[in-house]
């Protein structure tokens, strides 16, 4: 399970080797708005080098954000960093699942090339940084390649896609409304196929309370983890989408419960009535504790 998912420029040798001491769940070596047109060579090769030097993914995992499908940049971003067996791709500007299948096509035939396992480059798509994303969210539906683990949605590129000048109410401060939807459509598509929902950037950097604040909000919908755009937003992070003592113990009285009492749908606790759903969300709740290390793995 990755929380926090950190972009590193894939042009910058020492802000690579200070991202490999950050708390990052994963590091998403970055080809695309970090690195200029002329120093994308430059990029790929240290990119490459980067992950060679780095084989041992168990505590930090590797991923290369490659520039979009309809460029001329990203298969030579592809070929260029895929001896070095990244953990997965992180897709941006995609207009719908047909963009994620060709991906996988491309990927299944480098990794033919490098003898690595077929399948094994998993794909993290940024699902609505285009006008037309927004309308296609349903081809995601119909079988989309299995490479596909996670999927998060961005609101500064949607901005610029759709004409707008800010993303953001004026008064309330709070995502405006093709934004909540892009949100919105992004979380009940990735459950929907089962892929991980992780929440957009909060690119106000110097604002850890009102980061944390967001990722909160975050889990509560139901995503799960958050990109981050500078390293002190990690820790913030990983602290946000890691279940409290409290909430495992609430689960765990939740679940006790309900086994304690078979065949009955609904049952009171502290004065409130629980019924399946409230046992369901418990499940959830210890089974992110498990996958973050909250809790041990039976």
């Amino acid at each position: 399970m990755i929380r926090s998912w950190l972009f590193v420029p894939g042009d910058s040798e020492r802000k690579q080797e200070k991202a490999k001491t950050n708390p990052a769940d994963a590091l998403i070596l970055d080809l695309e708005d970090s690195v200029s047109d002329d120093r994308q060579e430059i990029a790929r090769a240290m990119v490459c080098a980067f992950l060679k030097d780095n084989p041992d993914r168990s505590r930090q995992q590797l991923w290369v954000r490659i520039n979009p499908l309809d460029t001329p940049l990203s298969l030579p971003d592809l070929a260029g960093v895929m001896a070095g067996a990244p953990c997965g791709i992180v897709l941006p500007k995609v207009y719908s699942a047909a963009e994620v299948d060709t991906l996988d096509k491309y990927l299944s035939a480098l990794e033919a090339r490098e003898n690595l396992p077929l399948g094994s480059t998993k794909i993290h798509c940024v699902a609505t940084e285009t006008a037309a994303s927004l309308l296609t969210f349903h081809t995601y539906l119909e079988n989309v390649t299995d490479r596909l683990i996670a999927m998060t949605w961005g609101g500064e590129d949607l901005a610029a896609a759709l004409g707008a000048s800010d993303n953001r109410h004026p008064k309330t401060g709070e995502y405006d409304d093709p934004f909540r939807l892009a949100r919105s459509f992004c979380l009940s598509t990735a459950r929907a196929i089962d892929v991980q929902p992780v929440g957009v950037v909060f690119v106000d950097y110097q604002d850890l309370e009102g980061l944390e604040e967001e990722c909160l909000r975050d889990r509560k919908s139901g995503f799960i983890g958050k990109i981050a755009i500078h390293p002190a937003q990690c820790e913030v992070i990983n602290r946000a989408f890691t279940p409290t003592e409290e909430e495992i113990a609430h689960a765990r009285k939740v679940i006790d419960l309900f086994e304690q009492n078979p065949g009955l749908g609904t049952i009171g606790m502290d004065g409130k009535m629980l019924d399946m759903p409230h046992l369901k969300q418990a499940h959830n709740v210890m089974d992110l504790a498990r996958k973050t290390g909250a809790v041990p793995v039976a």
